[in-house]
């Protein structure tokens, strides 16, 4: 596999990634965020320049020194054969074997190429689906490196703004500080790896959330080093009063005006959630959302 550094590669890869959305979704999101400071050091793979047929993004080696962290051991992988991925991931030291970690995709038929690598490497593997949700104007972002390490934060954001409903709900940004209390009601959280994770995101990526009468957020989403909105939640008390609704198209708008590519996934049985995104704008995309934990056998 074939390491892109130059940074008008990575630009050129975006932009060939944008005619395969929404199956590159996973990879799509993660060379954006190379592009823009990468602030999860995050490296892009491909078979071969300028043609490749698969494109892998990971970490940098120094990122997963951890071997059982799932938070940070993330690979995200689009392939145009999917059924030769088996060889890329058994034979080019792509993988670290040795470590519990995921990989996510929007691909279905990644999945025999994965299980097959991870049989022949003596790796159990745990698979999860999810529905994929997109915007119809996914497409019509701009592929361009000129946003700026880190600019979201100066940016013009339609935030602190009151709720024409409501005078006591404002928006605005969800910041670091409030790390705690995203962890504390993550269904993936509530540990000390989810933290520091959760931590990154909010200090290198765009997040939002609703802030109630005593000035704490109430409902919130954020991002992924995927580009992928994650996280969102809603304190009970305030449920089915359209507050979520409401701060996800602030959330979006932003995004939009920034050219920030995002997209989310709900677990099928989730038909609150459901509701939500739609009323939100998004759609059910083409493809499905696929992830694959893998454990070493010890």
């Amino acid at each position: 596999m074939l390491l892109l550094r130059d940074s008008s590669k990575l630009l050129t890869l975006y932009k060939s990634l944008a005619r395969s959305i929404p199956e590159s979704l996973k990879v799509y999101g993660s060379v954006y965020h190379i592009n823009h400071g990468n602030p999860f050091n995050l490296e892009a793979l491909v078979d071969s320049w300028p043609e490749y047929r698969t494109v892998i993004v990971r970490p940098q080696k120094q990122e997963m020194i951890d071997d059982n962290d799932l938070y940070i051991n993330r690979y995200s992988i689009f392939s145009k054969e999917p059924q030769k991925l088996q060889e890329v991931l058994k034979n080019c030291g792509v993988i670290n074997w040795k470590q519990m970690f995921q990989i996510e995709g929007c691909q279905e038929s990644l999945g025999e190429g994965i299980r097959t690598a991870a049989f022949s490497k003596s790796a159990k593997v745990e698979y999860l689906n999810l529905i994929l949700y997109v915007t119809e104007d996914i497409m019509k972002l701009n592929a361009t490196n000129e946003s700026k390490p880190g600019s979201w934060r100066e940016a013009d954001h339609p935030d602190d703004a009151p709720n024409s409903e409501d005078l006591n709900w404002r928006f605005s940004r969800l910041n670091v500080s409030h790390s705690g209390l995203v962890n504390d009601f993550w269904e993936l959280g509530k540990n000390e790896r989810s933290l520091r994770y959760i931590q990154r995101c909010l200090q290198t990526l765009p997040a939002y959330c609703t802030l109630g009468p005593e000035g704490t957020p109430i409902t919130w989403s954020a991002m992924d080093a995927t580009s992928e909105i994650v996280m969102g939640y809603t304190l009970e008390r305030y449920r089915n009063k359209g507050i979520m609704r409401r701060m996800m198209v602030h959330y979006v708008t932003y995004l939009r005006q920034e050219n920030i590519p995002f997209y989310l996934s709900v677990r099928a049985e989730n038909e609150q959630s459901h509701r939500v995104v739609k009323r939100s704008g998004f759609s059910m995309a083409s493809c499905a959302w696929h992830q694959w934990t893998c454990y070493p056998q010890k």
